[in-house]
């Protein structure tokens, strides 16, 4: 059951003629009302062939009136109107209870508290079987006005246990970090002017597809005013950034005037504050030969850093409460998450865009909750969306394949640690994301197997490979050898050990990192896994050190010479540590 209450207005007699009129398509039905403050004596025009609309409108107004009589400030914004609607699967409510559930909804949102004889007017108004709308003049009987704070929540705490109450679809608590859905006046306009989406909707997106880019919110405002987002800045005397707010080209408003939306009004974590310590949080410090050990390319990159989330995602027994930022730096992981699904959106071929384009877009609502994200604990995996967003050229195959593959597990880690959290909004927006992420790795992964199993090894090579299989990862292995992608990874197996890895230790590893159980098919899975951590040969510190002498400047000192040589492979280079000789 969903209670939406509107914003208030100022016209009572304009919104019952809507209530009581034919609707947008002759869908109202038999209007009329079910509940108010005072039944006795209220006219209905739905009922009674002699009341008048303005008669009802002045009836519910009196309060209104009396108050704008006696004191010099008039009351305008006295209008307050809330539809209630049940799920379309729900069983059809009588008149009686949907009045009493109307008398649940006043009672929750401080309109008319419960044994309040000097609460507001208000009346319930049935013109369809699957929903009621709620009107209510926001000034008391004692011309005071109601203490309506926070009556969005309250209302929606209500609505839960009416579900539960009366048998109804059972929906799930928010959590106060939902975006604010579109009014029906932005649909209508977005219609009106051929628009697909409205213009927070058409906003949100520009500024999600523009942090990947950023690394300050001076760089980020600066991006959207070149990508032809109107922007509207407010700076201190000192020049700092206070406040921001964005506006869609040709939307206007009945002046003729440019209407521009704060960030906040867009979704909450979009509000300058927010932006600031994501895109601005320092880096944390960085050991000497991070850099040296880095993969080549931003891809591999980025799947390196997904290959750390699922330490921070898999211990869900931290409390913020006590101090522990476990919870905060694992929020700040799937909002840096987010936005490499969206960097890798905008950099990948076309066939891929769209399902990576969709799995960036529900994935928003899991890049925040109740707990505040610990933004530095995310600066690999943010570097790494900046890089690929800022690249100029896209990925390989198999790079592509590996990083969607690693977006996948790292998703499905997101659902799991949102579920422990209690986040099931989030939780849920993360399974939307899977759905997505899986169609497009699955696309992804199609044309490198094609390639590995067109040059499978002999039946022989494979069957050792198999072995190396059964002894690895046991419990899997049948699921894996009858796996239709078993002969592709049997070839990224030969290769591997090829370059000097071995199988049985890469398997072992790769199951580790991603359990098997739930994989769908664990063969591909092992394939992408494997082909990441194997594309580098293993180093032969003989050969490296038979280089050195090779490379070594002519004139240098002998003994940093064979210092360097003692160092690459790795014997002692000091004579009393060297064995004594008879």
């Amino acid at each position: 059951m969903i209670a939406a209450i509107k914003p208030a207005g100022s016209n009572t007699r304009g919104l019952l003629a809507y209530l009581y009129g034919p609707g947008h398509h002759d869908e109202h039905t038999d209007p009329h009302i079910l509940a108010g403050f005072a039944m006795l004596g209220m006219p209905d025009p739905g009922r009674d062939e002699n009341a008048t609309l303005t008669q009802l409108a002045r009836h519910i107004d009196e309060p209104v009136r009396l108050r704008n009589s006696e004191f010099g400030k008039k009351v305008t914004d006295h209008v307050w109107h809330c539809p209630v609607r049940a799920a379309p699967e729900d069983r059809h409510l009588s008149d009686a209870e949907w009045g009493e559930i109307a008398q649940r909804i006043v009672e929750a949102a401080g309109i008319a508290p419960k044994g309040d004889d000097l609460a507001c007017r208000w009346i319930a108004i049935r013109h369809a079987d699957d929903h009621i709308h709620i009107l209510a003049t926001t000034v008391r009987e004692d011309g005071r006005r109601p203490k309506l704070h926070d009556s969005g929540i309250r209302v929606g705490d209500a609505c839960r246990r009416i579900e539960a109450d009366y048998g109804l679809r059972q929906l799930k608590k928010g959590d106060r970090t939902a975006g604010r859905r579109p009014t029906q006046a932005e649909m209508h306009k977005a219609e009106r002017l051929g628009w697909e989406q409205t213009s927070r909707e058409w906003l949100q997106d520009r500024i999600r597809a523009a942090i990947p880019h950023a690394s300050s919110a001076e760089d980020l405002l600066a991006y959207l005013e070149a990508d032809d987002v109107l922007v509207k800045l407010r700076r201190g005397p000192s020049g700092d950034l206070l406040g921001y707010a964005v506006g869609r080209p040709g939307n206007l408003n009945k002046d003729g005037e440019q209407i521009f939306h704060p960030g906040g009004k867009i979704a909450p974590d979009l509000t300058l504050p927010k932006l600031k310590a994501r895109l601005e949080s320092s880096a944390p410090e960085e050991h000497p030969s991070a850099r040296r050990n880095q993969p080549s390319s931003p891809w591999q990159q980025a799947t390196e850093a997904l290959n750390t989330l699922h330490t921070h995602l898999t211990d869900t027994s931290t409390d913020t409460s006590t101090g522990d930022n476990g919870g905060a730096m694992a929020q700040a992981q799937i909002t840096a998450l987010g936005e490499l699904m969206q960097a890798t959106a905008q950099k990948a071929p076309t066939d891929l865009r769209v399902q990576l384009q969709l799995a960036s877009k529900a994935f928003a609502r899991a890049q925040r909750s109740q707990i505040w994200g610990e933004d530095r604990a995310a600066h690999a995996l943010r570097t790494a969306a900046r890089d690929i967003a800022n690249t100029a050229t896209g990925p390989g195959g198999s790079a592509l394949a590996a990083l969607v593959a690693a977006m996948v597990w790292a998703a499905i880690l997101a659902g799991r640690w949102h579920d422990a959290k209690g986040n099931a909004p989030q939780a849920d927006s993360a399974r939307q994301a899977l759905q997505h992420l899986q169609a497009a790795a699955d696309s992804a992964l199609t044309p490198v197997l094609i390639k590995l199993e067109a040059r499978r090894p002999k039946d022989e090579n494979r069957r050792t490979l198999a072995s190396d299989v059964r002894a690895a990862v046991p419990e899997h292995a049948d699921r894996i050898l009858t796996d239709p992608g078993w002969p592709a990874l049997a070839t990224v197996l030969a290769d591997a050990e090829a370059r000097g890895h071995k199988p049985h230790q890469l398997l072992q590893e790769a199951a580790a990192r991603r359990e098997l159980t739930t994989a769908r098919q664990p063969a591909r899975v092992l394939i992408t896994r494997i082909q990441h951590t194997s594309r580098n040969p293993v180093r032969n510190r003989r050969a490296e050190a038979a280089r050195l002498r090779t490379t070594t400047a002519a004139g240098a000192p002998v003994q940093q010479n064979r210092t360097a040589i003692h160092v690459a492979t790795g014997s002692p280079t000091d004579k009393r540590q060297q064995p004594h000789r008879r």
